[in-house]
């Protein structure tokens, strides 16, 4: 019995991310407003109206999606991950926590919410890093790369869009090799 629901905690791996996924949609879907080339996915998370920017209607949703995918991703870590990947999971728990701080300090407290911004997206990268060492996993290193990449080229002002852009490359790079681990897990493959 205690196999069968550590085979199914691995779907936490999944389902974490796609949580994240459906929610950030629904949030762009009912916001008009939003706009890929000027706007942070943050902005769809402030809960007031600060600073001449407006509040988002659709904050508690974005908002409410972050904290619970950040809670799975924590539940996943603490249960059948750290055994597919020990050091890994500690890394991971640090980015289910940090994506809950985003969510809880929004746009509304400042710089706090830049840094605790900077500090998801360095864990996320730093989950793959872990990752690809632990695992010797090139699809992770590969998402470290990516993610990297994407920062690095919106910094150069190399292309115009906005900061929703690089978070939405880095994010859905580190996810692959996060819901392959799941699966993996999930069908029992090691590796």
């Amino acid at each position: 019995m205690g196999a069968l629901n550590q085979r199914n905690r691995a779907l936490l791996g999944i389902l974490a991310p796609l949580v994240a996924v459906f929610f950030i949609a629904a949030s762009i879907v009912l916001s008009p407003w939003f706009s890929w080339g000027n706007n942070a996915l943050s902005d769809l998370g402030r809960s007031a109206a600060t600073d001449g920017a407006s509040k988002s209607e659709v904050a508690p949703l974005f908002n409410f999606g972050l904290l619970l995918c950040g809670f799975l991703m924590i539940l996943y870590s603490v249960t059948s991950f750290r055994k597919h990947a020990r050091y890994t999971s500690y890394v991971l728990v640090t980015v289910g926590l940090t994506l809950q701080l985003v969510a809880t300090f929004d746009e509304v407290y400042g710089s706090l919410h830049f840094l605790v911004s900077v500090m998801f997206f360095a864990a996320l990268g730093f989950s793959s890093l872990s990752y690809a060492i632990e695992k010797r996993s090139v699809l992770a290193f590969a998402a470290l790369v990516v993610g990297v990449v994407s920062w690095i080229v919106y910094g150069l002002d190399i292309y115009s869009a906005g900061i929703a852009v690089p978070e939405t490359i880095s994010s859905m790079a580190a996810v692959t090799w996060v819901m392959l681990s799941a699966l993996r897990i999930y069908f029992h493959k090691t590796g």
